[in-house]
């Protein structure tokens, strides 16, 4: 397993050993032992999958409180996928990462708690999977805008489709201090 830092300390890649021969290939998804060995030690409580088509932008979403850090990748097709510092008083608040996800290349984004996610899907389709350090929490839910002019973040679409919530997420300077979660370096 090789882990990838990022422009934002905490957010990895981790590209999985794999091991193929003329019947396919496999790797190791997740392993706790490895990942601790490079600092990281989630405790995952939740499993979700996503099937999205070409164009589908999700994000950015988070929950404050009861913040979620997630383990994501993709088993089919290919997603250009975001984190964003969303945590008041971080140094690298209002930064994002990128990295592309895809069936091919198997890697994984660690994006830790107290960051904002979202992806969109650059193939047909994408089937995506998240492993949750919390349970989904309705009350917890929030956004961030996809096209917030301040984060300036460089989606590889111009016209995604969202969904009706995404569309409405207000800027991340629109939000109240006590929804945005807290730094503790």
């Amino acid at each position: 397993m090789k882990v990838i830092e990022t422009d934002l300390p905490g957010c990895i890649v981790v590209e999985p050993q794999v091991f193929g021969d003329s019947r396919g290939f496999f790797f190791e998804s997740f392993n706790t032992g490895k990942l601790a060995a490079h600092g990281l030690e989630p405790r995952f409580v939740q499993g979700n999958v996503s099937s999205s088509a070409q164009g589908v932008l999700r994000g950015l979403h988070y929950q404050w409180p009861n913040p979620q850090g997630k383990y994501v990748s993709v088993i089919e097709g290919e997603v250009w996928d975001v984190a964003v510092d969303i945590r008041r008083g971080s140094p690298t608040f209002g930064k994002w990462t990128a990295v592309v996800l895809s069936a091919g290349n198997k890697r994984h984004f660690w994006i830790p708690e107290g960051f904002a996610h979202g992806f969109v899907v650059l193939s047909e389709r994408a089937v995506f999977t998240y492993l949750c350090t919390a349970s989904y929490d309705a009350k917890a839910d929030a956004g961030v805008r996809w096209d917030d002019p301040a984060l300036a973040i460089d989606w590889p679409v111009s016209a995604p489709q969202l969904s009706d919530k995404d569309m409405r997420a207000p800027l991340l300077s629109e939000i109240a201090e006590g929804r945005l979660p807290v730094y503790t370096g």
